[in-house]
């Protein structure tokens, strides 16, 4: 008798777990900026290491999986697209990490005016309700909701896009905030990743779920 289907459980909730702990990095995150919290930027840089921990341990577990038990078909497709969610999750740990380290380099909060007219709170939402969409399609295995992440990832874009020309705007009217506008525009750049990660995740479950690779489908003319 088989033990694969125990194996594909215990390791569908390693990443749920892990999918949890980077949720709640980023939500961190938005708080250590909103509130200039430097013990909180410490909390997440003990938390990055449970995030990489958590990668080894799962990158090992889809290995043993691979080689003791050869899966096929269905079974195959989840290990594929567990592994390279692990990897998405883990890079998105690495941004809300390195997101709050911006917060070392200043010397001062952050002006509350500049969060809103970069739409940083509004890009922290966005982000943080696609990951909340996947965790819920990923636990369910629901192909249909991992599709509403993509729409909201094309906002984020489209706020990077318009990002320089706010940053410009502010620094004139703003000089004595230019560091931190600055800042902000790293801010922006990895927060737009964190959409791209998360976007990645939808595709590898919509994958795993419909044997479907949606990144090199043909658009149809």
């Amino acid at each position: 008798m088989t033990h694969i289907p125990n194996e594909l459980g215990a390791l569908k909730n390693s990443l749920i777990e892990m999918g949890s702990l980077v949720i709640n990095q980023l939500v961190k995150t938005r708080a250590a900026m909103e509130n200039f919290d430097q013990e909180l930027v410490e909390e997440i840089s003990r938390s990055e290491r449970r995030v990489d921990a958590y990668e080894l341990k799962i990158n090992l577990d889809c290995e043993n999986i691979l080689a003791l038990f050869c899966p096929v078909a269905h079974d195959l497709r989840f290990v594929l697209a567990a592994l390279k969610i692990n990897y998405n999750l883990e890079r998105i740990g690495d941004y809300a990490f390195n997101i709050s380290t911006v917060l070392r380099d200043l010397d001062k909060p952050i002006d509350p005016e500049c969060l809103k007219e970069m739409h940083i709170t509004e890009m922290f939402k966005i982000s943080l309700s696609m990951l909340q969409i996947m965790a819920k399609a990923f636990e369910n295995d629901d192909a249909l909701a991992a599709r509403q992440v993509f729409k909201k990832d094309n906002k984020l874009d489209e706020i990077k896009m318009k990002s320089n020309s706010i940053a410009a705007d502010l620094i004139i009217r703003k000089p004595e905030e230019t560091l931190t506008i600055l800042s902000l525009l790293s801010v922006i750049r990895k927060l737009e990743r964190v959409g791209d990660q998360t976007k990645n995740m939808a595709e590898e479950l919509i994958f795993h779920l419909e044997a479907k690779v949606l990144r090199h489908a043909k658009k149809k003319s």
